[in-house]
């Protein structure tokens, strides 16, 4: 692990700035690696603001339970940098994608730093480029590839003809990088879309829907929108999934929440929209029952968070942290109110950049306080927890602040009276942190 931190530290100084959207760099560097974009298993490419990486761990548990090898690249990491760059396992259908081992990652990222030979490029761009290396020089039938960032400059747009592209729901997040409407934010996710690819597109309010048609059109580029030619609900305690030509009656997600009810449908879609992987419903079925994705309304059950809490609270954990996130957990807490009724306490983390007061006002009615935290280990500024305690309390909200996530939880058992619900909620930072508290291992904060 020291190996990896000290390049991934050196590698952080190759420019001043940790994302700088711009596909230049990344394009000297891949040919200087004899272009190993062009040298992938078929892609699926994943763009959008919201449920991402939910979509993402979906289409793996799909692909795996077809006995497909699927390489994935997510970011961030929650406790690990490893956990970015799954590499497929060896034998089809029995060992599944696992991040990369140490000491393939530490000759990966030295082999990258030497070929860049100190050049200005982006942490994420070099990082990118040594998974994408990865992926070509390890044999596997499929790459998941997740945008970091907007999608039309984010580094993983260097693959020109993915076997599909997906764009989940989008929303305002990055407004300091995408710009400040929805319409601009949806035209750097619509840039992915290539011609002749299907683009598989999750619901969208009228005006994102707008620019992405607009860009398919003038791309070429074929949609499979939700709610026009294919759609998925709940119905009877099952999951029915709809298009013109097929109807499959299958289990409900196993991650918890009314909106994955949404991403599940956008990951059928896709997987039934890449042709080549043959993806049937037993499969489907088994991905759904199957998956796995931490901090996604995760609960925790055992360890010592919970034994803070205390025995008679749920203690769950999400890294949702803007405004669209905000409503999708606000209305899981209340379907979890509706089947059993317990008062609601949030922990709060966020970035100082995000718009906090968005996030929160969506548990107006919901939470009965907030607890505002620091956020450890983070690569950018933080929101101050005083400052964010007062925001919620000029929501309306009964907030106050704590220096640490394991404080909040003791503050929490001393005010409430009986059984208790509690969300840390508010960056993927702090879920990764609190996942770190609970296996008492330690953040990698590059």
């Amino acid at each position: 692990m020291a190996r990896i931190d000290d390049i991934l530290t050196r590698l952080k100084r190759l420019h001043p700035l940790s994302i700088d959207l711009s596909l230049g760099r990344i394009e000297r560097l891949l040919a200087t690696l004899q272009h190993p974009e062009q040298r992938l298993p078929p892609v699926i490419h994943i763009a959008g603001t919201n449920g991402k990486g939910s979509v993402t761990a979906y289409l793996k548990a799909m692909l795996e339970a077809a006995g497909r090898r699927v390489h994935v690249y997510t970011s961030p990491h929650l406790v690990r940098f490893n956990e970015r760059i799954q590499i497929a396992g060896q034998i089809a259908g029995q060992t599944g994608a696992k991040p990369i081992d140490d000491d393939a990652l530490g000759d990966l990222l030295e082999r990258l730093e030497l070929l860049n030979d100190g050049a200005p490029i982006t942490f994420f761009e070099i990082t990118t480029a040594a998974a994408l290396l990865a992926f070509a020089e390890t044999p596997a039938d499929a790459v998941l590839l997740e945008v970091g960032l907007g999608g039309r400059l984010d580094t993983t747009n260097v693959v020109a003809k993915p076997a599909v592209c997906v764009i989940t729901p989008v929303s305002i997040d990055h407004a300091e990088r995408l710009g400040g409407t929805l319409e601009s934010i949806a035209f750097e996710k619509a840039g992915i879309l290539k011609p002749g690819v299907p683009a598989v597109v999750a619901r969208q309010t009228d005006e994102v829907l707008a620019v992405i048609e607009a860009r398919a059109a003038e791309v070429g580029a074929p949609l499979v929108r939700m709610g026009q030619e294919f759609d998925a609900f709940r119905q009877n305690g099952r999951l029915v999934f709809q298009r013109e030509d097929r109807l499959l009656d299958l289990p409900l997600p196993a991650l918890v929440g009314r909106h994955q009810i949404g991403n599940a449908g956008v990951a059928i879609a896709a997987a039934l929209e890449a042709r080549a992987f043959h993806i049937d419903e037993t499969a489907i079925a088994r991905g759904l029952a199957e998956v796995r994705w931490p901090a996604r309304m995760q609960w925790l059950v055992g360890g010592p968070l919970p034994d803070l809490a205390g025995p008679d609270t749920e203690l769950w954990l999400d890294g949702g942290h803007n405004p669209g996130a905000g409503v999708a957990l606000a209305e899981t807490l209340a379907d979890l109110e509706e089947r059993s009724s317990r008062p609601l306490w949030l922990v709060v983390g966020m970035m100082g950049q995000k718009d906090a007061a968005g996030f929160l006002g969506a548990f107006r009615g919901l939470a009965e306080q907030i607890i505002t935290v620091p956020v450890p280990d983070a690569h950018e500024a933080p929101a101050d927890p005083a400052r964010l305690a007062e925001l919620a309390r000029n929501l309306g909200f009964q907030a106050e602040a704590a220096p640490s996530v394991e404080a909040a939880l003791k503050r929490i058992r001393t005010l409430r009276k009986g059984a208790a619900r509690v969300l840390i909620c508010g960056s993927l930072y702090l879920a990764g942190h609190v996942l770190a508290l609970q296996d008492g291992t330690q953040v990698q904060t590059n």
